[in-house]
């Protein structure tokens, strides 16, 4: 795997009980850009993000993250590697406050005084909404106010590869344009990030490198501005034109 690629799947499947998923996947994520992983759905995109993550295993191929093998790790293992994982269901804890769930993902602390202050803060200047309600129970909070506290809480320490499948579903267009700024700025700050994506403005105002997943399998992988700039290549590959 070159310097230049942080994480890469090399003909990954994965079977789910009896059904087979993956058929196939190879995918190389760069170092320091965005990565968007696009396809209708059932194309394989939320299983592509759990199997890099462990919580489904690999039944072929390997999958590499920063030099490490991790095709066979368990999933604490895999995020103790820098990697934060945001569901599509966000996997916030309703019955605890903000501040708790933020604690939660901070390895370093154990009680809200011993997060990193400054980290803190570059997090309220991008989603007001966390500090605005710290003390309020996350189930209180609105849909686009638990999808900015679940990105926040992922990004509550320094990783090197953050994966968030769908941040933009469901949420009206002032709270996408608000996560659109919040990870350009997360973007800069030097982390790689894989997005599951189905909002084509947020994919081409985001996007470095895009893959189309159809059937389980990669169909394509490159740049998101030479997709943006091909209706045909679009059309054929996802049925729309962006």
């Amino acid at each position: 795997m070159s310097s230049t690629v942080l994480l890469e799947l090399k003909d990954v499947h994965t079977h789910i009980g009896a059904y087979h998923i993956l058929h196939g996947v190879n995918l190389q994520i760069p170092r320091g850009e965005l990565t968007l992983l696009l396809g209708r759905n059932g194309a394989g995109k939320t299983t592509t993000l759990r199997t890099i993550m462990g919580l489904w295993q690999a039944s072929q191929g390997t999958l590499h993250f920063n030099g490490h093998d991790i095709t066979r790790m368990a999933t604490p293992d895999i995020a103790a590697l820098n990697i934060a994982y945001v569901p599509e269901n966000m996997g916030i804890f309703s019955d605890l406050t903000v501040a708790e769930n933020m604690l939660l993902a901070a390895r370093k602390a154990s009680r809200a005084q011993q997060m990193d202050e400054a980290r803190l803060a570059w997090i309220y200047a991008m989603f007001p909404a966390v500090e605005k309600f710290w003390h309020h129970p996350a189930g209180k909070l609105s849909g686009g106010q638990k999808q900015m506290l679940a990105v926040a809480r992922a990004m509550v320490e320094p990783r090197d590869l953050l994966i968030v499948d769908e941040p933009s579903k469901g949420l009206a267009p002032a709270i996408v344009q608000n996560m659109i700024e919040a990870f350009q700025k997360m973007k800069a700050s030097g982390v790689s990030i894989l997005l599951v994506e189905q909002n084509i403005h947020f994919a081409q105002a985001l996007g470095d490198s895009v893959a189309v997943m159809d059937n389980g399998r990669v169909i394509h992988a490159g740049s998101m501005a030479a997709l943006s700039a091909d209706p045909v290549l679009q059309q054929s590959l996802l049925g729309l034109a962006l």
